[in-house]
């Protein structure tokens, strides 16, 4: 069970962080490298600061990608923690292609319980409590976040495509992710590819819009946490490839397995 009055405070930090990255992705921004040699942008570190301190009210210790050189030590006793990444898509961000969301979960005992994913440039916000529902919002300028929240519609996978159809990355397709669409293709006959950037792959999932997810590249817990948690929310769920089980979060490597998220 998660506590009710984070859902609403989430969804604020996560629109008001969105806006900060507008602010840098409407402008002449420039782009550094990270240790791991990814990039990073103003709007990262912008994002990050805005989310650090709307979450900080909860008391609830935060994992970010901005933050992430947390020692496991301090880390394995946190039973409820925030795990955010404050711009996800940083390379869709650089091309100004638009599919970059700002990520927020809520995991407990290494569970993905609530999660938020929003999409400054169109203002679509998806949320979902695990075991509950998943939803999805607009949010416009010039009108308020309770508004938007009102008018949400909640997420319906029953209309699925008649077509079998795979969701991709649209910057990390792996030779992997290439044999699974060849092999569905014989199995399904008929298949539909679509490609997304971010985590907006996995809010297609938990709307319906596509049957499967297949990630057979690197990602790390801030990448799939929030979706995860929204897929679940909608009835699917995301599985390791190497266990077959759920994917886990808080672990002492932060590097999630191979997965497919259905």
């Amino acid at each position: 069970m998660i506590r009710q009055e984070l859902i609403p405070l989430a969804i604020e930090a996560a629109i008001h962080a969105g806006n900060a990255i507008l602010e840098v992705y409407q402008s002449e921004f420039a782009v550094e490298l990270k240790e791991d040699k990814s990039p990073l942008t103003l709007a990262d570190r912008n994002a990050h600061d805005v989310i650090q301190k709307k979450l900080s009210k909860t008391s609830i210790p935060l994992l970010s990608e901005e933050g992430k050189k947390i020692p496991y030590d301090e880390r394995r006793n946190w039973k409820e923690l925030w795990i955010v990444d404050p711009l996800d898509g940083t390379k869709e961000f650089i091309k100004r292609n638009g599919e970059f969301t700002v990520n927020i979960a809520l995991v407990q005992n290494g569970a993905t319980v609530f999660g938020v994913i929003y999409q400054p440039v169109t203002g679509e916000l998806f949320y979902g409590v695990a075991g509950e529902a998943a939803y999805k919002m607009v949010y416009t300028e010039g009108k308020s976040i309770e508004e938007s929240f009102r008018l949400r519609m909640k997420l319906d996978k029953k209309n699925l495509p008649g077509i079998f159809t795979i969701v991709a990355s649209r910057s990390h397709l792996s030779s992997e992710t290439a044999a699974y669409i060849d092999e569905a293709r014989q199995d399904h006959g008929e298949v539909n590819m679509i490609s997304s950037g971010s985590s907006l792959k996995l809010c297609m999932i938990a709307a319906g819009r596509a049957h499967v997810y297949p990630r057979f590249a690197p990602t790390m817990e801030w990448d799939t946490a929030a979706g995860h948690a929204i897929v679940k929310a909608a009835g699917g769920n995301i599985f390791s490839l190497k266990t077959g089980e759920e994917l886990a979060y808080n672990k002492s490597d932060l590097l999630n397995d191979w997965f497919i998220a259905k």
